[in-house]
């Protein structure tokens, strides 16, 4: 069974989530904030609290809230993973996070932000977004489709090595992939769409997952050649 490791510092509601739907999906995940990167078969990298803004160069907006402890343990597993070629999936503070780790910036409050909160605790905007017909995303969903929304902020420039896949109608920047590392990242939470969470209103999140293990199982299958 691949084996999944989410760097955290500590486990909620919240994390469960992602634990859950990655068991449901046929992994191993395993949550903490000890992490091997030889030992697993991918990296996600969930939602939480802010990146800190002065690791893109900048002054922290009254609406940042950072967490710098989780910033260094997330940042120092994430580079050990793309240093030895292990897939990555971020989610969320993850797709930023990847974002700032590659070179890249961040809008601190999106002037649309209010469109991608979360209505109230547990429950999500949902909008559509356009992908790019060459992208992976849109090999799974389509290059128009619904998804959910919780978040104020958003990537600004895109770091090294990323390309834009997908786009919220307001602009904001909702996935990308990475041109030769094995990365891909998104804005809103497939958790939150599939098994139990599953919603009418938006696609199907769980294929983001399958869709990540399948690549972690590739990944895998050429290291035991």
């Amino acid at each position: 069974m691949l084996r999944i490791a989410l760097p955290v510092i500590r486990i909620d509601s919240f994390t469960e989530n992602y634990l859950e739907a990655l068991k449901q999906s046929g992994a191993e995940p395993v949550a903490g904030s000890v992490i091997d990167p030889e030992k697993f078969d991918g990296l996600l990298l969930p939602g939480g609290l802010d990146v800190t803004p002065s690791l893109y160069g900048q002054d922290a907006a009254p609406e940042t809230e950072p967490d710098p402890a989780l910033d260094t343990l997330q940042l120092a597993v994430l580079r050990r993973f793309l240093e030895i070629g292990k897939p990555v999936f971020g989610i969320c503070r993850g797709h930023q996070l990847i974002n700032v780790a590659l070179g890249g910036t961040l809008i601190q409050d999106l002037p649309t932000a209010e469109a991608h909160k979360h209505i109230s605790l547990g429950v999500d905007h949902v909008h559509f977004c356009d992908a790019e017909p060459d992208s992976l995303i849109a090999g799974i969903y389509g290059t128009r489709f619904a998804v959910n929304s919780s978040h104020h902020q958003g990537v600004d420039r895109p770091g090294n090595g990323l390309r834009v896949v997908l786009r919220a109608q307001d602009g904001v920047i909702e996935a990308m992939e990475h041109e030769t590392l094995p990365v891909w990242c998104v804005q809103f939470h497939p958790e939150r769409m599939c098994f139990k969470h599953q919603r009418d209103d938006t696609v199907d999140g769980s294929l983001l997952f399958r869709f990540f293990l399948d690549q972690c199982k590739r990944k895998s299958e050429i290291r035991d050649q």
